[in-house]
């Protein structure tokens, strides 16, 4: 045997064990409200009245994969199909992303997520998924057009104190920055960044309309 093959086989073998390890945990990036409203293909105000685990396909092995089905009752529609909401779909557990819902319709949530048509639609760990008791009244407001209105602004998370703004149609969040990492602080609960007439963004508070004056001003 040549005197480099063991150590070349030894390589290898660390290379496969490497890859052996157990896959991380599902993670997701914090997102303002408004960027999840805006990200979604779907957002309805809902209660879950049951689920069961289905088969949806198979994998390129030819393994079944498997996803809980929520059959729901929608209370109202914010963003989507003409169509009602009867079915969310998500992975089997918080491991792979999953979102775990209530079920026996007591429970009613706000719902951000991707459609499946004909009805359906699929949620993961990352999408917004939050009891609608918990919502402030100004998030509640802003569902029906407020954050609409402000999709084509960006929103960037501020990770520590300075951070400034890189354009004219831009928000920075800093939430994150401020009130030790809590991703639903006052500006989540209570500001919408809000394009005007001039192409720039800024936030808005309030419960009303921003009016045309916010719009047409340079500054808020």
């Amino acid at each position: 045997m040549p005197a480099a093959l063991p150590s070349l086989l030894a390589w290898v073998a660390v290379l496969l064990l490497g890859r052996a390890r157990p896959a991380d945990a599902c993670s997701c990036s914090p997102i303002h409200p408004q960027q999840a409203f805006c990200n979604a293909d779907v957002v309805i105000r809902a209660k879950a009245v049951s689920a069961k685990e289905v088969d949806s396909g198979n994998d390129i092995y030819g393994n079944p994969i498997k996803r809980i089905q929520y059959e729901i009752k929608q209370i109202k529609m914010f963003k989507g199909p003409d169509k009602d909401i009867e079915f969310i779909y998500t992975a089997p557990s918080t491991a792979v992303c999953g979102r775990l819902l209530d079920t026996g319709g007591k429970k009613e949530y706000l719902i951000a997520g991707k459609s499946e048509g004909n009805g359906k639609m699929h949620i993961t760990l990352c999408d917004l998924v939050s009891t609608w008791d918990s919502l402030s009244p100004t998030q509640k407001k802003s569902l029906n057009q407020r954050y609409q209105m402000g999709c084509e602004c960006k929103i960037s998370r501020c990770l520590s104190i300075p951070c400034f703004v890189s354009s004219s149609d831009e928000c920075l969040w800093t939430d994150w920055a401020m009130e030790k990492n809590n991703v639903d602080g006052r500006q989540a609960k209570h500001y919408a960044c809000i394009k005007r007439s001039d192409g720039s963004c800024a936030w808005y508070r309030g419960m009303a309309p921003p009016k045309q004056e916010f719009l047409d001003i340079e500054d808020p």
